[in-house]
């Protein structure tokens, strides 16, 4: 569970249903505040407002936790380098860097340069060496993470 996933995930959703913060907030019957916190991801809604939130929505409260966000740009970490430099840039900033160097444990030697170059003020040899070994299962759901946020930036953009 990624919190700025979700938070871009629930600003998606608000959005693509035409709510603004304020009338969203009076159908689930919070301060409009709450919603502000959720979609810049300083915190996630309770499990009360999750389900109230799925029941407007019409989606799962797993739906919300672990969107399924479709391909509207990349398919995998692989094609990453489709995206403009300062665009990608933008996106990976909303990751940690353990997060974007455990992604990257997964993918090409031309991959890993390209945010070597985006980041140059990572070490990213050293947060190697300090993370040690990682199940694939993490560095997929991480590569996960990021296409996912791409997915859902394009999406927005097409609101």
């Amino acid at each position: 569970m990624n919190t700025a996933v979700i938070s871009k995930y629930l600003q998606f959703l608000r959005k693509s249903h035409h709510y603004t913060q304020e009338a969203l907030a009076q159908k689930l019957d919070i301060s409009r505040q709450a919603i502000s916190k959720w979609e810049t991801g300083a915190t996630i809604p309770d499990l009360a407002v999750l389900l109230k939130i799925s029941k407007l929505y019409g989606i799962t409260i797993n739906d919300i936790l672990e969107p399924n966000i479709q391909p509207q740009q990349v398919k995998d970490i692989e094609q990453i380098s489709s995206i403009p430099e300062k665009d990608l840039q933008q996106i990976l900033k909303q990751f940690d860097t353990k997060t974007l160097v455990i992604a990257l444990m997964g993918a090409s030697p031309e991959i890993n340069s390209l945010c070597e170059r985006l980041f140059p003020d990572i070490d990213f040899v050293i947060t190697r060496n300090l993370i040690g070994n990682v199940r694939i299962e993490t560095v997929e759901d991480m590569q996960n993470q990021i296409v996912s946020m791409i997915n859902l930036q394009a999406a927005s953009n097409q609101l």
